[in-house]
């Protein structure tokens, strides 16, 4: 039950902190789509949180986002919800359900999220909208425009998470030693 609570605080953190790094990187001027704020937190929860909880993280982040401030844009807030959902879902299960290393967890959530946008931004402009879709646009917003993130999140996440268990294990340590005297 304890640990149920934690993870429900630290879901809640995470999305706040998804809807408020953009704010604060727009209120510098600096791009989200360059610079991907919103999808540090969803990240890390997906690596820190279970599954279910990571993907609701990635879903809810965008979505109260949008109802806050508008942003991500209507309608393609939908293949943000997507993609971040992904990320929640794919990094938990590849890292802690799998127990593969931080890397290739964040290059396998990454790829899925990448994918997941593409499909659900051509759903939504080709199949909804009835508008033409340019697969080679998309790509280049999630690949070429979004790099600076990219690199972010490759740098950022992996000493966050070396960070995040580093307090877990001190915490564990600590009730540990309490509890033998």
């Amino acid at each position: 039950m304890k640990n149920n609570v934690k993870n429900l605080v630290a879901a809640g953190l995470l999305v706040a902190a998804g809807i408020l790094l953009p704010i604060a990187f727009h209120t510098f001027k600096l791009g989200g789509p360059v610079f991907l704020p919103m999808h540090i937190p969803v990240l890390l929860g997906g690596f820190t949180l279970p599954k279910n909880l990571a993907a609701l993280v990635g879903l809810l982040t965008p979505f109260l986002s949008f109802i806050i401030t508008s942003m991500p844009a209507f309608p393609f807030v939908f293949a943000m919800m997507a993609e971040l959902a992904t990320y929640g879902i794919v990094s938990s299960f590849l890292y802690r359900d799998l127990k593969w290393r931080i890397y290739p967890a964040l290059f396998g959530a990454m790829v899925s999220g990448r994918i997941s946008s593409i499909i659900t931004t051509w759903l939504i402009t080709g199949v909804i909208l009835g508008k033409p879709f340019s697969l080679a646009k998309v790509m280049s917003a999630l690949f070429i425009t979004g790099l600076p993130g990219i690199l972010i999140q490759l740098i950022l996440i992996p000493g966050l998470i070396k960070l995040v268990e580093g307090q877990r294990g001190l915490q564990k340590q600590s009730i540990g030693s309490a509890e033998r005297r």
